[in-house]
């Protein structure tokens, strides 16, 4: 029994050890059998292909995988530095725009002085720019770039857009401040262009939100006064120069007295953004003087 053991103990020791070179020489017979009994390879060809078309198609797959990551990838990049490019000549354009439009805004603004003083050639005047304004969104009280030295001097009219902006309260050698008639302490003696009826346009700062002014004590009997009537400056006003544009009639109504009419005006003036303006610089009391002279002058030539 114990020798029996021994040698089926010999025979698997033997086949583990010796079992790979048993098999590759069995495996090497049966190629050289194979191909001297002309029996075809189509078998093992067919195996082969069945492994390695898949393998080959699947290194294809990810070659071209690759290779559409990459071209995807430039792409992106290209599209990135053509973004870069619009964006740098948006930037180019608005910058022109901007600047086309502020010379559009300030030819308007000019012209619209040159016409402010082409209406109101009879009167000496100077341009002036605002400085500086009061605090609040509106030019009720401010100070301008023109001073004595200019000729500017306390009740000198100013004007700008097309009508009546205010009058100089005080003068430096290169400034003046300027109190508009917007201002809640700013009364106008005034009359309507049609009937010449006299009337008080008063400063209302909560008024001028809708972009209007307030009227009192008109006197009109006839009831000729209606919506869209003009109103100047008076010929007896003590400050302001006659016939100085401030506005049109929006609102008519009955004071309490029964006697005269209040309402509120339309003024021409954009008294939200004002820049430049014009100081008339001759004053009511000088108009009425020099128009004495003249008057004095021609009784004595008839004398």
């Amino acid at each position: 029994m114990k020798n029996l053991k021994k040698k089926l103990h010999f025979r698997i020791h033997l086949k583990s050890k010796h079992l790979l070179v048993i098999m590759t020489m069995f495996c090497v017979s049966a190629i050289v059998a194979t191909f001297a009994s002309g029996i075809t390879t189509a078998p093992l060809t067919n195996a082969a292909g069945m492994i390695l078309i898949p393998f080959e198609n699947s290194i294809s797959s990810i070659g071209k995988w690759l290779g559409d990551v990459q071209k995807n990838f430039q792409d992106k990049q290209d599209l990135i530095a053509e973004n870069e490019k619009l964006l740098a000549e948006i930037d180019h354009l608005t910058t022109q725009n901007n600047n086309l439009l502020q010379d559009q805004t300030e030819l308007e603004r000019l012209k619209e002085l040159y016409n402010l003083d082409e209406e109101y050639s009879d009167y000496p005047k100077i341009a002036a720019r605002i400085i500086s304004k009061d605090p609040g969104n509106w030019y009720d009280n401010f100070t301008i770039n023109r001073g004595s030295e200019d000729g500017v001097r306390v009740d000198n009219n100013v004007i700008a857009g097309k009508g009546l902006v205010g009058i100089v309260t005080a003068v430096g050698p290169h400034w003046a401040t300027v109190r508009s008639i917007i201002d809640d302490s700013s009364n106008v003696s005034s009359m309507t262009i049609g009937t010449s009826d006299n009337c008080i346009v008063t400063g209302n700062l909560e008024l001028i939100d809708e972009g209007k002014l307030s009227f009192e004590q008109l006197y009109d009997k006839e009831g000729k006064v209606t919506i869209g009537e003009r109103i100047v400056t008076s010929n007896i006003s003590e400050k302001y120069l006659e016939g100085l544009f401030i506005g049109y009639v929006s609102e008519i109504w009955q004071e309490t007295n029964n006697l005269t009419k209040a309402g509120t005006i339309v003024t021409p003036v954009d008294f939200q953004h004002l820049r430049d303006v014009f100081v008339i610089t001759v004053n009511k009391q000088d108009s009425d003087y020099q128009g004495m002279s003249s008057e004095t002058e021609e009784n004595a030539d008839e004398e």
